[in-house]
C-alpha cells in the first residue's frame, strides 16, 4: 500500500550570501512559494535557517516546523529519517547557510538518495557565488573549475597554486577556490608572492551585498591593495594566458 503513495518532491532552496536590507531584491518569487508552502526542511543549520525563513515568511508559525540538521555531524543512519516524508507524500526543502544547497555546501547526498528513491528534485533559482564571480570576472566563462578549499600548509598551499596556475594556463580554465574567511588576507598575500606577476586574480566578496567587493587585475597590482577581506565570504579565481 504505502508504494501507491506519491512521493513528495524535494526542493533546493537557495538563500542570500549574508545579510542583506531585504532578502527579496536578491531572490525570485518561487522562493517565497516555497517557503510558504513548506514546513519540513532539512538545512545546514537551524539558527540560519529559522531566521531566513521568518525573514521570508514572518507569519509562519516556527513552532510548527520541522528542522533536520545536515552538516558534518549528521549521521548516516539519520538520512533514512529525512527522506521518511518524502515517501510519505510529504514535500521538503533543502537549505544551507548561504547560496545554493549541494554546491560548495551540503545537500548533494539528499538529492542522490532522491534521485535512487525515484522522488522528484526541484532546484529553485537564487544566487550562487560561483557563478556571480565567474560573471563579475571576465575571466573564461566557457571552462572553469571549483576547486574547494587549498591546503593549509604553506608549501601545500604553494604546490597547489602552481597546479592551478598551469592547469589554467594549458587549458585555458579558469580556476576558482576559497579560503577560511578570517584566512583570506593572508591567501591573497600568498597568491601575489606564488603566482607569476602577469597571473589574473579575481577576488569576489560579499557578493550581492551592500559592502560587495568584485575586481581583477594581475597578481602585480594586487601588492598594495588595501581593501581588507578578514571575515568576509570570497570566491578567488585566477587565469594564466
Amino acid at each position: 500500500m504505502t508504494n501507491n503513495i506519491p512521493t513528495g518532491t524535494l526542493y533546493l532552496i537557495p538563500i542570500t550570501l549574508g545579510d542583506t536590507t531585504n532578502p527579496m531584491d536578491v531572490l525570485p518569487q518561487t522562493v517565497k512559494r516555497a517557503i510558504e508552502m513548506l514546513d519540513i526542511f532539512i538545512v545546514e543549520n537551524e539558527k540560519t535557517a529559522r531566521r531566513f525563513i521568518k525573514s521570508i515568511c514572518p507569519e509562519k508559525k516556527q513552532s510548527e516546523l520541522i528542522l533536520f540538521p545536515l552538516n558534518k555531524h549528521t549521521e548516516v543512519s539519520e538520512y533514512k529519517e529525512y527522506i521518511k516524508p518524502l515517501l510519505e507524500g510529504k514535500s521538503v526543502g533543502v537549505m544551507s547557510e548561504a547560496g545554493c544547497p549541494g554546491v560548495a555546501d551540503p545537500g548533494a547526498v539528499i538529492v542522490d538518495i532522491a534521485h535512487k528513491r525515484n522522488i522528484k528534485v526541484t532546484p529553485l533559482v537564487g544566487p550562487s557565488s560561483i557563478l556571480l564571480s565567474v560573471m563579475a570576472s571576465g575571466m573564461n566563462g566557457q571552462s572553469f573549475a571549483f576547486n574547494g578549499y587549498l591546503p593549509i600548509d604553506k608549501s601545500d598551499k604553494k604546490s597547489a597554486l602552481k597546479a592551478l596556475e598551469r592547469t589554467s594556463q594549458e587549458k585555458n580554465q579558469s580556476q576558482l577556490f576559497i579560503e577560511t574567511p578570517y584566512r583570506n588576507n593572508q591567501l591573497l598575500q600568498d597568491m601575489v608572492q606564488i603566482l607569476n606577476p602577469n597571473t589574473l586574480i579575481c577576488v569576489a566578496c560579499d557578493i550581492t551585498l551592500e559592502t560587495e567587493f568584485i575586481q581583477t587585475k594581475p597578481a602585480s597590482q594586487w601588492k598594495n591593495t588595501k581593501e581588507d577581506l578578514h571575515k568576509r565570504p570570497c570566491i578567488f579565481i585566477i587565469h594564466k594566458n
